[in-house]
């Protein structure tokens, strides 16, 4: 059971079929359906902070472990995450929902969004990625770099998973030491654990290419990005809010790009009122 949900026997939890394979996902609550998508190398898990308050506002929370990520099916050919996601909502009996994604899963539901419209309700985008626009800055290409030198490698998983911690959790501004150590580990075993399971999957995700088309999205939009986050990420949040007609963005102060994580007390409240200003 997760903790804090005890008005409940239990949360909800398995898997549901997509092509060549299956996600793992949990649930409860009965209310309008908000969806959790995690970020790249993460899994479900990450959202431990949010879902039990979800569900006591009075929502129907949904997360769950993307293709080749956590419990769910590693890849086996070329897949897309929003198709994925279609399929979780169909498997769930979800008509629509409010996509709330982080980094990788801001990405995935800016696609959804644009691939599947008549699913989404709203989204909440934090530290947000977008299909189709390149990484500029040197700090983030220069470990994305070493993460690639590593792969086969005698210690790869090691120094793969650690520029991974470098570039997306301490960020450009902070050494690591700067960073809290609890959560730095509790997000490098998750990292770990993913690319030790996940290591032999093959295909390449397929995309909508959503930076040409951000003014075509037509759902209320929430954007929440950290000041201690990569330019590159700031300048996502920044088209999003000038492209996307009434989007909104919360900068969230002493956060790189671990936003809900680092401080959870304004990440929690800017999204909370956020959706409880939309109409179901």
């Amino acid at each position: 059971m997760t903790q804090g949900i005890s008005a409940w026997s239990d949360v909800e939890n398995g898997t549901v079929p997509i092509d060549d394979g299956e996600l793992f996902y949990e649930a409860a609550g009965t209310g309008p359906a908000v969806v959790l998508l995690h970020g790249a190398l993460l899994d479900q898990r990450m959202w431990d902070e949010q879902f039990t308050w979800l569900v006591n506002s009075g929502l129907r929370a949904i997360r769950y472990d993307l293709r080749g990520h956590g419990l769910s099916s590693t890849a086996t050919g070329d897949f897309a995450h929003h198709d994925d996601l279609r399929a979780l909502l169909d498997a769930l009996a979800v008509d629509r929902a409010v996509l709330v994604g982080l980094s990788h899963g801001s990405r995935v539901a800016l696609d959804a969004a644009l691939a599947h419209p008549e699913r989404v309700t709203a989204l909440a985008l934090a530290s947000p990625g977008i299909s189709g626009r390149p990484f500029t800055d040197p700090f983030l290409l220069d470990h994305l770099r070493e993460q690639s030198a590593a792969i086969g490698e005698p210690d790869g998983v090691e120094r793969y998973v650690e520029h991974f911690l470098r570039g997306w959790v301490d960020g450009p501004h902070r050494a690591p030491e700067a960073v809290h150590p609890g959560l730095r580990e509790r997000l490098r075993a998750a990292a770990e654990a993913n690319v030790e399971v996940h290591a032999e999957g093959t295909g390449m995700p397929l995309e909508i290419g959503t930076a040409e088309r951000l003014a075509e999205l037509r759902v209320p939009t929430l954007v929440l990005d950290g000041d201690l986050d990569s330019r590159d990420i700031s300048a996502n949040a920044h088209a999003i809010t000038l492209a996307v007609p009434g989007a909104r963005r919360v900068r969230i102060p002493g956060a790189g790009h671990m936003v809900n994580l680092e401080n959870v007390g304004q990440f929690d409240h800017a999204l909370h009122d956020f959706l409880s200003s939309l109409s179901y």
